[in-house]
Parts: structure tokens; C-alpha cells; sequence
């Protein structure tokens, strides 16, 4: 489904924290063409989308996290909509797979829209996480990989330790892996360092 910028977004939130869906709405109202609705709770999902005719829904992944069928059932129900997670703390990557989009809390205003816009408009046709890693975080990762550690990175890559460890949180937050071998693993399994 092609979306114009000038479009209205019909946008479902669901997340328990008034203040994250606070900071959300002004995000995205300050971006001019979304029209937000406040879902409360999960069992609601389906008579927003429907009543609403909701193009994007963005959730906190752990509502649904020990129902994956329900997310599945709703996906299916609804081939149209966005499924965004919106992540703040760590969930098992195949989990967070199923989602449509991820969203780290982190992530700029500018990037949580251009995201959304990207999504709506197929832009991101591959959901591969590694394909949302900066070129910067993706140099990291693969140094990192390579069994360097924060100061050798910061040296090839002419940065400081400090940026060095700003992009390993940012890795972590976007591919929810946090130990130096799992990011490893993850690096080879999709094809961003070679054996």
C-alpha cells in the first residue's frame, strides 16, 4: 500500500505507560498526517483496527510476548496493517521477527517517522534486522565480532571509546542481543562478517 507524506496514518497505540504513549503521540502529531488512537487493551485490538480501519499499530512487544499465537492470528486477520514493535528493554530476536517493524524507544523522532513511512510504503520489503543498522554500527558490529575490543575498535574506526560504546548500546537495543558471542553468532548468521 503506497502512502503519500500528505496521507493521514490511522495509527492504533497500545502500551501500558502513559508517558511513552504521551511522548509517542507528540511525536507523531508533531509530524503532521497522523490520526492516533489509543488502544487499551489487547482484546480491543480487533475492534479498533476494524472500526478505525487502522493502517499501523504500534505495541509494546511484551503484551503479546506469551501470546505469539494471538499476534499471528491478528496478522493474518489483518494483511494491511504495520505491525510495530515499540522495544525498551531486551526480547528474544525471533520473537520480535514476527513484528512488521521494530522501533527502539531510542530512535529519534525523525527516524520513528521516516520508519513508519518507510514500512507503509514497502520501502523495507526485508524485515532483516541487520538492514536497520547504521553503516557505523554495522563497522562495530563486525570488528567486534572479530574479538576486538572497545579501545581497538575506537582506533580503526578513528572514534572514541565512548562513541564505540554508544553504537554496542544501539546494536543491542536494535538486534536484542547482549553478550559478545551472541552478537557474533548473529553477525555470521546474516552475512555481515564471513567464517
Amino acid at each position: 500500500m503506497k502512502q503519500s507524506d500528505k496521507e493521514t496514518v490511522r495509527t492504533g497505540i497500545l502500551e501500558p505507560s502513559a508517558i511513552v504513549v504521551n511522548g509517542l503521540s507528540n511525536i507523531l502529531l508533531k509530524a503532521g498526517n497522523f490520526d492516533l488512537y489509543k488502544i487499551d487493551y489487547v482484546a480491543d485490538m480487533q475492534r479498533y483496527i476494524t472500526a478505525n480501519k487502522l493502517q499501523v499499530i504500534i505495541i509494546n512487544p511484551q503484551l503479546l510476548q506469551q501470546s505469539a499465537k494471538e499476534l499471528a492470528h491478528l496478522k493474518q486477520k489483518n494483511p494491511d496493517v504495520v505491525w510495530c514493535a515499540l522495544v525498551y528493554s531486551f526480547f528474544d530476536p525471533n520473537y520480535l521477527n514476527q513484528f512488521d517493524l521494530q522501533i527502539p524507544i531510542t530512535d529519534s523522532p525523525t527516524d520513528i517517522v521516516e520508519a513508519i513511512r518507510s514500512k507503509l510504503n514497502n520501502e523495507t520489503a526485508d524485515t532483516d534486522l541487520s538492514m536497520q543498522l547504521s553503516d557505523r554500527e554495522l563497522d562495530v558490529l563486525r570488528l567486534l565480532a572479530q574479538g576486538n575490543m572497545n579501545k581497538e575498535i575506537a582506533d580503526k574506526l578513528n572514534i572514541s571509546v565512548h562513541t564505540v560504546i554508544s553504537h554496542r548500546k544501539n546494536i543491542t537495543q536494535k538486534t536484542g542481543i547482549k553478550t559478545q558471542s551472541g552478537l557474533t553468532i548473529y553477525a555470521l548468521s546474516n552475512k555481515i562478517i564471513n567464517i
